[in-house]
């Protein structure tokens, strides 16, 4: 008989990627009846459909920051969605709830608490979410990402990636990733990605080094952002060193980036830290710089083991990234040593490990 599990989460990819990824080793663990809760809001109106998961909705309930007018309609708001979040619980009968964080999460978390059904939290970051702050002091089942965050009943077991990035061998994929993308077979390779809708500071800071870049040999794989990939971003190649600037607007699969690159500046969003470190890729975190600090605190753990380097939105710009890149793609062994750091520090398990807890828990419910 399939286990019944209802998975939570939602608004970004940072809440979704991890549902997913937690869905997909769930069912190769087991016979299992999933039904994920999301708001038609959020991007896992679009992503967890494509991923072949059923897709429940509830009305959004966003948490003002500050005092405003808007406070006054939350408690109204989020009524209306536990009621709701509730019936879905009981038409899948729900043996139990699994939650990512985000805006969706709460309300599914407080009907699993009136209906007696037991709830799991996944906290994707270093400082957790309001959802999981409150929900984290009525269950024991509380996994985080990063070894240092603080909530009660924590255990650390990393981040749920997907199958792709977990058992990713750059090496051995680099000479097929390189090729398709048409980078140079050999040669530094410095892979620059925003996340899915790229980010300005990066772009800007790249676009000006781009020519430094590769009349020092090394190539760029330039994630964009869909908007920001116009007619004048063209790929180009170096006369003398026939390094390459390729631009792409979105990567489908960044497993296929991962393995094209040695180097790579981004964000530093739970997802890029965990996956370039899973990967042994190692990478130049530019935090973004709005928010309760949350990103900068994500990449703490490398760059204090010296796997990573930090360096701040502000002081990023061309010369300073043609100089952070080129000292670390010109010394291979130091790369060499920040790679193994990597894969030492970061669980390359983390799916299959949550995906056995809830099964578990369930189980006991049963």
């Amino acid at each position: 008989m399939a286990v019944r599990i209802v998975l939570a989460g939602g608004g970004t990819a940072g809440h979704t990627s991890p549902l997913i990824a937690t869905a997909n080793a769930l069912a190769s663990l087991a016979e299992v009846d999933i039904t994920c809760v999301g708001t038609p809001k959020g991007l896992e109106s679009r992503v967890i459909p494509e991923a072949g998961l059923r897709l429940e909705m509830i009305p959004p309930v966003p948490l003002p920051r500050r005092l405003t007018p808007e406070l006054l309609a939350v408690p109204g708001r989020l009524v209306r969605a536990v009621r709701e979040a509730g019936a879905i619980l009981r038409a899948h009968s729900a043996q139990v709830a699994v939650g990512f964080g985000g805006y969706v999460s709460l309300p599914v978390y407080l009907a699993a608490r009136r209906a007696g059904v037991p709830l799991v939290l996944h906290e994707g970051n270093a400082v957790p979410g309001l959802a999981n702050r409150i929900a984290a002091r009525f269950t024991p089942h509380v996994v985080t990402t990063f070894a240092d965050t603080r909530l009660p009943h924590a255990v650390h077991l990393g981040l749920p990636v997907r199958a792709g990035i977990a058992t990713l061998d750059r090496a051995a994929r680099r000479d097929s990733a390189r090729l398709g993308f048409g980078l140079p077979a050999d040669g530094p390779v410095l892979l620059v990605s925003g996340g899915s809708q790229g980010a300005r500071s990066l772009n800007l800071a790249t676009a000006d080094a781009a020519g430094r870049l590769l009349a020092a040999g090394i190539s760029v794989l330039h994630v964009l952002g869909p908007a920001n990939l116009t007619e004048q971003t063209v790929p180009r190649t170096d006369p003398t060193t026939g390094a390459a600037y390729v631009p792409v607007g979105y990567v489908d699969g960044m497993e296929t980036a991962y393995a094209a690159a040695d180097l790579m500046v981004g964000r530093a969003g739970a997802g890029t830290v965990m996956e370039t470190a899973m990967t042994g890729l190692p990478t130049i975190f530019v935090p973004l710089p709005h928010g309760n600090g949350e990103q900068a605190r994500n990449a703490t753990f490398l760059v204090e083991a010296g796997a990573g380097l930090l360096v701040a939105d502000a002081d990023l710009d061309a010369d300073r990234l043609v100089r952070e890149a080129t000292a670390l793609l010109t010394d291979p062994d130091r790369l060499a040593r920040m790679s193994a750091d990597c894969r030492r520090l970061v669980p390359a398990d983390a799916s299959a490990a949550l995906a056995r807890l809830v099964l578990e828990v369930a189980e006991r419910r049963h």
